[in-house]
């Protein structure tokens, strides 16, 4: 079965929209390494609309520009694309299409397809959602030290706890943590009688 991966950008206060408006200042070569390895790691994206409405947006044009970020571009272009979205949409961006029907019997067939992994960047509402169907195999996450105040979080107040585990973790010079969680099939348990054992 395929491995679907997400990475994220997420200020300390678990903030994950608009990383274009605080996240740059820490970009550097080891979060290039970082996030290029998760790109090229992946035959096959899975995106929300309004992520891909952006990566449309910018990345082609990036390419044709033949700058330094024109190889990550071409990269981006070559992959095959498919988008999660209720309406119909029309694509310009090479190797793109639509991911059809009921999300979770969509990615469920799509994870038992043959192929390698599956990667997705941004699509907040989408990780969300395959996380609560147990569908996401690996959550990256590239947390930066700064304290955004405002924006849509990573997880919405009132939804049900996530039980993660972290398989790795790194720290950059700039400070960002990038840490490698999986799901773990229960939460620990534990109470404070329990905890006053190691006061």
């Amino acid at each position: 079965m395929r491995r679907i991966v997400a990475q994220m950008f997420i200020s300390l206060d678990g903030v994950v929209e608009a990383p274009d408006q605080w996240h740059f200042p820490y970009f550097n070569d080891e979060m290039g390494r970082a996030v290029g390895g998760t790109l090229s790691a992946a035959d096959t994206y899975l995106i929300g609309r309004k992520t891909y409405d952006s990566f449309a947006g910018a990345w082609p044009a990036r390419e044709l520009a033949g700058e330094e970020d024109a190889p990550m571009a071409k990269t981006l272009g070559d992959t095959r694309k498919i988008v999660v979205s209720r309406q119909p949409l029309e694509f310009t961006w090479r190797n793109s299409e639509l991911l059809r029907g009921d999300l979770v019997a969509a990615v469920t067939a799509l994870k038992n397809e043959p192929g390698g992994t599956i990667g997705m960047s941004g699509s907040v509402s989408v990780v969300r959602q395959l996380l609560a169907a147990g569908l996401l195999d690996e959550l990256h996450l590239l947390v930066h030290p700064i304290v955004v105040g405002k924006g849509m979080k990573l997880f919405a107040d009132g939804e049900q706890p996530v039980p993660l585990t972290l398989n790795k973790s790194e720290t950059f010079t700039t400070g960002v943590l990038n840490l490698f969680y999986s799901p773990a099939d229960l939460a620990p348990e534990g109470t404070y009688e329990d905890a006053k054992k190691a006061l």
